[in-house]
Order: C-alpha cells, then sequence, then structure tokens
C-alpha cells in the first residue's frame, strides 16, 4: 500500500513539474511576442489595445491608444495598419510570423488567395481598423483561423465567434 502511495505521489509531483514548467514556458512566449510587438509595429502593447473581430464576410483588427490624447500611439498605429493593409495585400505576412515567431494559421491560404481577399485600413478616433473582406469560402476560414490564433497569442479575450 506504502509502494502505491509514493507511485501516486510521484506522479503528482511530475504532473505538477510539467505543468509549472509549461506556465512559465508560456509567459516566456507571451513576453516575447510583445517585445517582438512593441519593436515590429512601432508602439506599446502597454500604451494600447488590439482587438480581433470575426464577421461573416471576414474580419477586423482594430488597434486603439488607450489614452485619448496619446497621438504618438495613434499615429504610430495608423501608419501600421497602412502598412499592413499594403503587405497582406501583396501576400506579406513576414510581419505577424516576426511577431508570433511561427506561421499563423490560415496564412498560407491567404497568401494563395490573396487576390480574393480585400484589405482596407480605416482611420478611428483612437487609432486605426484594417477591414478584411472576403467573398471565397476558403480564404473566410483562413481569415478566421489567423484571426482566432491573433485573440490567442495577444491574449484579447475577444470573441471567437462569427458576428453580425
Amino acid at each position: 500500500m506504502k509502494t502505491l502511495y509514493a507511485l501516486i505521489t510521484l506522479l503528482i509531483c511530475l504532473v505538477c513539474d510539467r505543468t509549472s514548467a509549461q506556465s512559465v514556458s508560456q509567459t516566456e512566449h507571451f513576453k516575447d511576442v510583445d517585445q517582438r510587438g512593441d519593436k515590429a509595429m512601432g508602439f506599446s502593447h502597454e500604451l494600447t489595445s488590439h482587438h480581433f473581430l470575426l464577421f461573416k464576410d471576414g474580419g477586423a483588427i482594430e488597434i486603439e491608444a488607450t489614452k485619448p490624447d496619446d497621438s504618438v500611439s495613434k499615429e504610430a498605429i495608423r501608419d501600421h495598419l497602412l502598412k499592413i493593409a499594403e503587405m497582406f495585400s501583396q501576400g506579406d505576412f513576414e510581419l505577424p510570423m516576426l511577431i508570433h515567431a511561427t506561421i499563423p494559421p490560415g496564412v498560407d491560404t491567404m497568401k494563395r488567395l490573396k487576390t480574393e481577399i480585400s484589405y482596407n485600413a480605416e482611420i478611428a478616433q483612437r487609432g486605426a481598423l484594417l477591414r478584411i473582406t472576403t467573398g471565397n469560402s476558403e480564404a473566410l476560414q483562413a481569415i478566421h483561423d489567423f484571426l482566432r490564433f491573433q485573440i490567442a497569442d495577444h491574449r484579447t479575450k475577444d470573441s471567437l465567434q462569427v458576428s453580425e
């Protein structure tokens, strides 16, 4: 009986050690995403908020300065999303691959179907919005996969469901 308890205790310790290591690894990953993102995007994740929205015809990336009077962040956000609209339209997804240190889901399909997808940057009061639209069902699935990945990796807590 003592041997059984010893084995159970050992298994619990191994599981706890693995969970703890995964938590540290995940924390490091998110820290790295934030640091690479700040550098690549040209503005601080601490002074801005990201939102990734899923729509029936595509989705959107919305970035805003958290302080209404932060003109530096607002301008950097607008420049970034205008640049992203142009890059994505050309099938260039190097920036998200750099920020996340991986190829986000959906990217390969979005590259292949780039002529089926529209990217339009719109200036907003506190930043900008990148509207992504398509009429192609395969491209739509790729856009949703890409945005869901962004929600998880940027920890935005945005809905993973498609809205109107």
